[in-house]
């Protein structure tokens, strides 16, 4: 049995956009500063926030979803991401019972609370009220299977006396304590969370907005009541996804990652079941005019935002070549959302510009203003042409993403898998030799025989190179 830190707490939300993120930086910024080790988490599929995490404690923020990876596996995951540190923030995701559908909180940030026994932190955002903050708190608590609310944090209050007003009717209502707030101040609010975040962050550039922030949160927020209200016993988890180093203590092959700003939504735990299975994860760039590693048995091209940098993807002619020669020789390839997009015949802006892509998929895709896809999706193997998935093996996952793939004429386009979500059930991806390919992000701990069925064909793949000499 394992035990995970036990100071910890969730930061909710009454919904999106009152602040949770912000909130939630700051003070893993302030309790940094403090000297403690703090770990990040974020409820919910999420790549973007957790970046900033990263970036602000140091350690890898990573997601904790009921949905996806089950309630053993949110404990599991926690007790190993928050081993060493000091302190768990673990972020929300939209309204604090808000998951996967109307029907239950499954997937959703109480859920999270509930599985993990944490103290909630509710974040209300008081702006144009006051005593009818209490009324909203006080419908969060009823409303909840025994959650352990513990404390409000006001945003966005329009003065110190305004805060106070507020204060006073909850903990008189609510009974619990109001730990803090923050002023109405436009130049705390995160920076757009979007297409130039992860170069932003690596070159550093945010670091001034996070120690400003620090400092305000440490201004506004009782941090010694935060931190007694963050206490709670250790989460035990027996270790079934990781069962110990032996088992991928020996390497047995080589998978290439591309890892850079058109290419970074990676779960942690998905290149860590790799390495755990067997696998090297060997990193490379392809914006950065890296080719596939010659040594790699297998390749994992993610999502990320090539759409953004699509005139520099397309321009290299060597690196594009590399994939698609590859591929075709029978690399064991699982390319998703931003891969796929960049293995298909072009990326086509918004403004109409073409940029010819790897070729690989006979098709396009073609950018949108507005979201095309956002949900849970659960597929489900239909034939032996996807090599990660038998038939009838399921596995979990999300799609996000303001892009459409349209097939070129007279194409045919081998499904991967059959996925199931809010619209129903389709045919999805597209899936041609040792190639997987689609707009679903995959969460290996929902199903780790893909690690398992991986590594074999990587091997099976080391064997032909071996014999071709």
């Amino acid at each position: 049995m394992n035990k995970g830190v036990a100071r910890r707490m969730v930061i909710a939300g009454t919904g999106s956009g009152v602040g949770k993120t912000t909130l939630a930086i700051g003070i893993m910024a302030a309790l940094q500063k403090r000297g403690l080790a703090v770990q990040g988490f974020k409820c919910g599929p999420d790549y973007i926030d957790p970046t900033y995490h990263t970036a602000v404690t140091g350690r890898p923020s990573r997601n904790l979803d009921s949905w996806m990876v089950g309630r053993e596996g949110v404990k599991e995951l926690f007790v190993r991401g928050s081993n060493g540190s000091d302190i768990a923030v673990i972020e929300g995701v939209m309204g604090m019972f808000d998951g996967k559908d109307a029907s239950s909180d499954e997937g959703s940030t109480a859920d999270i609370g509930r599985i993990l026994d944490a103290p909630v932190v509710l974040i209300v955002n008081i702006a144009s009220m006051a005593r009818s903050a209490a009324a909203i708190v006080k419908g969060f608590q009823q409303f909840g299977q025994g959650d352990n609310i513990v404390g409000v944090i006001a945003n966005r209050a329009g003065s110190e006396s305004h805060f106070k007003m507020v204060k006073q009717a909850i903990e008189q209502e609510c009974g619990i304590p109001v730990i803090g707030w923050m002023p109405r101040d436009a130049s705390i609010e995160l920076p757009e969370r979007h297409l130039g975040l992860v170069p932003s962050i690596e070159r550093g550039e945010l670091q001034p907005f996070f120690d400003k922030l620090a400092d305000q949160v440490a201004s506004y927020v009782n941090l010694d009541q935060l931190l007694e209200v963050a206490a709670a016993k250790p989460v035990e988890s027996l270790p079934r996804l990781f069962p110990g180093a032996e088992s991928g203590s020996r390497k047995r092959v080589k998978i290439a990652v591309a890892k850079d700003a058109a290419f970074h939504f990676y779960y942690p735990e998905n290149l860590e079941l790799l390495e755990e299975g067997g696998a090297q994860c060997v990193f490379f760039s392809p914006l950065a005019g890296e080719e596939v590693p010659l040594d790699a048995d297998g390749l994992y091209l993610g999502g990320g935002f090539p759409e953004e940098f699509a005139e520099r993807l397309g321009a290299d002619e060597r690196v594009k070549t590399s994939f698609r020669s590859r591929i075709m020789e029978g690399l064991p390839t699982l390319a998703e959302c931003g891969g796929f997009m960049y293995l298909t015949e072009q990326i086509v802006d918004t403004t109409g510009n073409a940029y010819n892509m790897v070729g690989i998929v006979p098709g396009k895709v073609t950018m949108q203003k507005k979201l095309a896809a956002l949900g849970y999706r659960e597929i489900t193997g239909t034939n032996e042409a996807n090599f990660l998935l038998s038939s009838g093996a399921k596995a979990r996952g999300h799609e996000f993403h303001y892009s459409t793939f349209e097939a070129a004429e007279g194409a045919v386009i081998p499904a991967a898998f059959q996925s199931s979500g809010r619209m129903g059930i389709r045919s999805d991806g597209y899936a041609n030799g040792r190639l997987v390919a689609g707009y679903t992000h995959l969460h290996f701990a929902s199903n780790p025989g893909i690690v398992e069925k991986w590594i074999r064909a990587c091997e099976q793949y080391q064997g032909e190179k071996k014999q071709n000499g």
